[in-house]
């Protein structure tokens, strides 16, 4: 450990890094649906105070803090806010994430600045639970989240590194089980929570946390290979695309090329049924509908046959999603931000 007295004001940057992610929040934090919003907000609530997974949640009190927290956001929109400095270093900008880790890391503290889905800023100061080399890629895990707005993505790659939140993954699991139980389905993730040890549902989620751990690393080496294979235009053609449909599409064929190049091939060739059980649990929503020949494979068996099956599928997912992604990005150079709208957008007649 660095000694104290070298050791950046946490306290401060806590409070630096948290307005920042209020400000985010306060433009683009009801970008979800209200039911998804409400279930991010009740999980949201379980971390601002420190609650364990599954804490009941006294009705009242969570409505108050959730109608607080909305005229916090409006007071920041009415200010016209900027996002301020990091006190690091005699103040670091908030996006440059590089130079705050360079400062932090050695402290064994985490910082993510970056652009989310429909260009929602995302800022996190975590712990580093543990670094290693993967591929060629650094991975750093961290479990103790300092500060963080309501959307927190489980995993992220930039460049060659590669970030697992394991708090966040395990407050995400959660709303997954609360949202599958409202709707009393006995689907993939039920399937997935059942392979789990543990005495109560709590413990079992917290188990398939680091399960998912594992297939999050998968899936972003997925992400970087993919990277490799579209250059770095595709960055570009996502900053084109005007509408919110067309990125979401975009998003997820690059998401099914990334599973179907890395995350699935690895999880079959372990036969590791239970990430498999959860893979599929969070295959839903458009590449779910973009891949209907893979959902058809769950629920299987998942004996020797069936892993054949799956793998086989996998490959011509692969194929054909690597052909796509080319597709639009062909499509944006010869016709700019329109024209890979249009071509993301056939994607959903196609299916």
């Amino acid at each position: 450990m660095i000694e104290a007295a070298s050791r950046p004001d946490l306290d401060a940057l806590t409070r630096a890094v948290q307005r920042n992610c209020d400000l985010a929040d306060a433009h683009h934090a009801r970008d979800a649906s209200l039911c998804i919003y409400l279930l991010g907000m009740r999980e949201f609530y379980r971390w601002q105070a420190a609650l364990p997974l599954g804490a009941p949640l006294p009705r009242e009190a969570v409505g108050r803090w959730i109608a607080e927290r909305e005229r916090r956001w409006e007071q920041l929109r009415s200010a016209a806010s900027q996002f301020g400095a990091l006190p690091l270093a005699g103040g670091l900008d908030a996006f440059d994430e590089p130079s705050v880790n360079a400062v932090l890391v050695p402290h064994g503290l985490l910082y993510g600045a970056g652009i989310g889905r429909f260009g929602a800023p995302l800022f996190f100061l975590a712990d580093i639970a543990a670094v290693e080399l993967r591929e060629g890629a650094r991975v750093l895990i961290t479990e103790r989240e300092r500060a963080r707005g309501l959307h927190a993505p489980p995993a992220l790659a930039r460049a060659d590194t590669i970030v697992v939140r394991k708090d966040a993954l395990r407050r995400w699991l959660w709303t997954q089980v609360e949202g599958s139980q409202r709707h009393a389905r006995e689907d993939a993730l039920a399937q997935a929570l059942r392979l789990q040890p543990g005495s109560d549902l709590a413990e079992r989620v917290a188990a398939l946390a680091e399960r998912q751990t594992e297939s999050l690393v998968l899936h972003e080496l997925g992400e970087l290979h993919a990277g490799r294979l579209l250059g770095a235009q595709w960055e570009a053609m996502l900053a084109a695309l005007s509408d919110r449909r067309a990125e979401l599409v975009a998003r997820a064929v690059r998401d099914l090329l990334a599973d179907t190049l890395v995350t699935l091939p690895r999880l079959i060739e372990r036969e590791d049924i239970g990430a498999l059980h959860a893979w599929f649990a969070q295959f839903d929503g458009l590449r779910r509908s973009l891949a209907p020949a893979l959902a058809a494979l769950h629920p299987g068996p998942f004996d020797a046959s069936h892993l054949r099956a799956l793998g086989e599928e996998a490959a011509r997912q692969r194929d054909h999603w690597q052909e796509v992604a080319l597709r639009l990005l062909a499509a944006w150079r010869e016709g700019g931000g329109s024209a890979a709208r249009q071509a993301a957008l056939a994607l959903l007649a196609e299916g």
